[in-house]
């Protein structure tokens, strides 16, 4: 028989999720950075965390479905879950590109975009485990912002070196693609972190 949970504990239980995720997020940006750092595959433990994150997801939309007082908006919880899935999701993505394009040298541009996204999973964790108390958000939220321009400007400078090379018509394609990719990662987590500074202005 499945335990009842009082209204605290699902109060509790959705920031624990929530934890949960951004650990995740953390985790799967530092690996994506790792393997291309190293140029090599960590492509099964981030399909593992992809996994991992799902499953949060899908609880945190099931305690919502089954919870009459949540502790935030519904629709802010949800939009925060699928922002934070969405983030661990795109870095999955790219380490399964690099994966399948068979990519033999990483680029010190992508290198370089990967640490960022490191970076930026380790502020997206922060700022997610003060969500509850909704304080210190906005230095997290500003280090993020900061983190994607300059993964703006490194992508500009990449896409300019790729076009301004000698590089066959496949290579041009496959690393634009990646480049695009990593781009949208970071774009993802900016964009959780819009989500978490519009919980904190709407509840504070």
């Amino acid at each position: 028989m499945a335990m009842r949970l009082t209204p605290v504990t699902r109060a509790k239980r959705f920031f624990e999720l929530f934890n949960k995720q951004g650990d995740i997020v953390s985790e799967t940006l530092t690996e994506l950075s790792k393997s291309l750092l190293e140029g090599k595959s960590r492509h099964a433990r981030l399909r593992d965390l992809e996994h991992a994150c799902d499953d949060a997801t899908h609880e945190i939309h099931n305690l919502v479905n089954n919870t009459f007082a949540t502790p935030l908006d519904q629709g802010d919880i949800l939009l925060l879950a699928s922002s934070l899935d969405d983030i661990v999701d795109l870095g999955e993505e790219t380490a399964d590109k690099v994966d399948l394009y068979r990519v033999q040298s990483i680029t010190d541009a992508a290198k370089e975009m990967g640490e960022y996204l490191a970076k930026a999973g380790i502020e997206v964790a922060a700022a997610v485990k003060h969500l509850e108390s909704l304080a210190e958000l906005q230095p997290h939220r500003d280090a993020i912002h900061k983190l994607e321009n300059e993964s703006d400007r490194m992508l500009r400078v990449a896409i300019g070196d790729l076009f301004s090379g000698d590089r066959d018509a496949s290579e041009l394609l496959k690393w634009k693609d990646i480049y695009d990719l990593l781009e949208s990662t970071m774009d993802a987590c900016e964009h959780a972190a819009n989500v978490m500074d519009t919980i904190a202005i709407k509840n504070a």
